[in-house]
């Protein structure tokens, strides 16, 4: 009966939009506890406290929800039409990372997992009824471990989850259960001797092959870093003013990939003139980003990205709107003004 649901929930997971299912056990990745206690103990989290929280959960799934017997993990594509890299060469516009580029995933994928959860439950014996837990991001679950313990892919030399049925545009969503479904095979890398990803990182933030050091990470730096960036860091930043996508855009599994299938994850910022940017105050931001992840950043340390971005662009046209941030309310905002200011004084392409 449970492979036969297994079968059936497969194909359902297909028509509620996934692109892929795999089924792991909770207590299937036992190294990730120690790994996990290893980053934080080198400090490599940066601000992210709240991965050295609850650490006993976030490293063992089966203690989070020990009436769980299996992890539903699958696989939604949010892959992008065109590759973002050349963006990076319009200095005077801000690179927002693609997986921003629509609405908040969170959002998108927890509403089909639930749907999908609940078709479960129904499928489940009347006398003894599944129950679920839906996990989208937001929670102390390690979803790529667990992802590729399922088989659903395997965590590359970037640390990102990689298939080669999909590359590695797309969001991982969890359902735990108290259904006893057969697992899958786990997955095992297939990166070879490739060193793409590790080779683009303009910051050098993989200290080695499957190692990240989040601190030098610009998806951390421009998200989850609170206060002034180290100037030496801000300038390799470039115009990214929201996450950082070279590490995936230049796999070469991405050959695989699949098309998004939401049209919630079709693009509405594109890359936005700095300039209209800097001008954002509180209630504009708010307002230009409502739905967006971004907007959880804030207005303050959003403009101290497109600040750093501005100081890195080396057009002074871009001046003014940074002068007029040199007075800013927030003092990490008004550093960064004053920073732009004196990049572009530097290469002297700006007025005093």
């Amino acid at each position: 009966m449970t492979q036969d649901l297994k079968s059936r929930l497969q194909t359902r997971a297909l028509t509620e939009g996934f692109a892929a299912m795999r089924i792991t056990t909770p207590d299937a990745i036992p190294q990730a506890a120690a790994r996990l206690a290893e980053f934080v103990a080198q400090g490599k989290h940066g601000q992210m406290g709240w991965m050295a929280e609850r650490m006993e959960w976030r490293g063992n799934p089966a203690a989070l929800w020990p009436q769980a017997r299996s992890v539903i993990m699958l696989a939604e594509p949010y892959t992008p039409d065109a590759n973002p890299l050349p963006l990076l060469q319009e200095t005077d516009r801000g690179v927002i990372s693609v997986y921003a580029q629509g609405k908040d995933y969170h959002d998108l994928v927890k509403r089909r997992l639930k749907r999908l959860g609940r078709w479960l439950i129904d499928q489940s014996p009347k006398a003894d009824p599944a129950e679920i837990k839906v996990f989208v991001d937001t929670a102390p679950v390690m979803e790529k471990p667990l992802a590729q313990a399922a088989g659903l892919g395997w965590q590359g030399k970037h640390t990102n989850l990689l298939s080669r049925d999909l590359g590695n545009w797309f969001f991982l969503g969890a359902i735990f259960t108290t259904l006893d479904l057969p697992p899958d095979p786990p997955e095992i890398s297939h990166c070879g001797t490739c060193t793409a990803c590790l080779d683009i990182c303009p910051t050098r933030a993989f200290p080695a092959p499957y190692q990240l050091d989040a601190r030098r990470c610009i998806s951390y730096l421009t998200i989850e870093h609170k206060g002034p960036v180290d100037p030496d860091l801000r300038a390799l930043m470039g115009n990214r003013i929201y996450g950082c996508d070279d590490c995936l855009a230049i796999c070469p599994w991405n050959k695989f990939a699949q098309a998004a299938h939401d049209i919630g994850y079709d693009p509405k910022h594109g890359a936005p003139p700095l300039a209209e940017l800097a001008a954002l105050d509180d209630a504009a931001f708010r307002s230009c980003f409502a739905g967006s992840p971004i907007k959880r950043i804030g207005r303050d340390r959003f403009v101290r990205n497109v600040l750093y971005a501005i100081g890195n662009s080396g057009n002074p046209a871009l001046a003014p709107a940074a002068r007029a941030l040199t007075t800013d309310a927030d003092e990490t905002v008004a550093e960064a003004a004053r920073w732009a200011l004196s990049r572009l004084r530097a290469t002297g392409r700006a007025a005093p």
